[in-house]
């Protein structure tokens, strides 16, 4: 009888250790979504994007964004290369829904709709996504917290391995490895269907900016297509935050002209 207490006791201890990991991993995917973020932003980006042979492509980018109740609205402008000049995106956050996305290329001369199901298509050429734009809100998947504590890229991060609710996503799942100090996930991978390694977002450097508080903002990240052998860097050149910006810029008018 007493062994069998004893077999109940370490059950219900084990079980309870799997439910206390399971809540801390979606914590840690809460504090990485609520971190502080300024209310408004305006820089300019270098874009680099690097083939199999290392042939590059430098566009030069304005990003404008607000941060409305933790929803996010940005506007990207692309000044350079000709190929893609003044080609304009605007992307605004909902909650507990898809995100509305709109883009406008100068070659048609019009402003239209980015479908939800387009979302696994390439943004503008790039090794991002239409999804990957998206921030993921922590509902949207199951959160496992994998290792308390690990190095990556100098960084002391806790790992956690994320799998989407909604079965037609991407990715088969993402594991992020999410910086203790500032909760921004500095490492990401995404697993195609067949449970292979499609994709690697690192955060290459943060730095403070203050504005009405001291934020902790990612001037570097690179996604790595490791199939294709195809890159994307984008670097923020100087950036301003919590100078207030017009209302016009988010609007899809906007993207029709870039005037306000």
């Amino acid at each position: 009888m007493k062994l069998k207490k004893i077999f109940t006791a370490m059950v219900t201890a084990l079980a309870l250790c799997s439910y206390v990991a399971a809540a801390d991993a979606t914590d840690i995917m809460r504090q990485v979504y609520d971190r502080k973020k300024p209310n408004f932003t305006k820089a300019a980006l270098q874009m680099t994007l690097t083939d199999k042979n290392g042939t590059k492509e430098t566009r030069n980018v304005g990003e404008y964004g607000r941060c409305r109740e933790n929803l996010t609205d940005m506007v990207m402008i692309f000044f350079s290369p000709a190929a893609v000049k003044d080609t304009r995106f605007l992307q605004k956050e909902n909650k507990n829904a898809d995100d509305d996305k709109w883009i406008y290329l100068p070659a048609l001369r019009s402003t239209r709709r980015v479908a939800s199901s387009e979302g696994d298509k390439s943004f503008v050429g790039t090794d991002f996504t239409y999804d990957d734009m998206s921030t993921r809100e922590v509902e949207e998947d199951t959160h496992e917290l994998l290792k308390e504590s690990e190095t990556k890229n100098g960084f002391d991060c806790y790992v956690v391995k994320s799998v989407p609710l909604d079965k037609n996503n991407q990715y088969l799942y993402r594991i992020s490895w999410v910086d203790k100090k500032t909760m921004i996930p500095v490492y990401i991978e995404m697993y195609d269907k067949k449970e292979k390694l499609q994709k690697i977002n690192t955060i290459k450097s943060i730095e403070e900016r203050t504005g009405n508080k001291t934020y902790n903002i990612p001037m570097e990240m690179q996604m790595d297509n490791v199939q294709t052998g195809h890159s994307t860097t984008l670097k923020i050149l100087n950036i301003e935050v919590d100078k207030p910006l017009a209302e016009g810029y988010f609007s899809p008018n906007f993207l029709n002209t870039g005037r306000l």
